[in-house]
């Protein structure tokens, strides 16, 4: 998982995968997109290719990216424990602050 977020921790890097995420592009695509020269895509690509969050695939003399699913699983598996832990703390505050309500109506009566 830390080659997952090191990859991701690039602002760049971070645009392909969005970029990747509405489907499949070329080298030539992506750079277009992101206004970038291609030169440097295809460096950001090798890194998010070792971490795994990108697959490639030639076709003809053109090589297409598309999103690899299993370190964004992890990243998602690594999160929803912390999502359980925001969410228990939530039902802890809500709880505490109908407590409160409750307390001044009563008061006000």
């Amino acid at each position: 998982m830390n080659a997952t977020m090191s990859a991701l921790a690039e602002p760049n890097r971070l645009r392909i995968v969005e970029l990747l995420r509405d489907g499949p592009l070329t080298v030539g695509e992506i750079a277009e997109r992101l206004s970038l020269h291609q030169p440097q895509v295809s460096k950001h690509l090798r890194v998010l290719l070792d971490a795994g969050l990108v697959e490639v695939h030639p076709v003809a003399n053109k090589r297409i990216y598309k999103l690899g699913t299993q370190p964004l699983r992890e990243l998602d598996d690594w999160l929803s424990s912390f999502r359980r832990t925001w969410e228990e703390r939530f039902d802890q505050l809500d709880d505490y602050l109908k407590k409160l309500q409750a307390k001044d109506e009563n008061a006000e009566e």
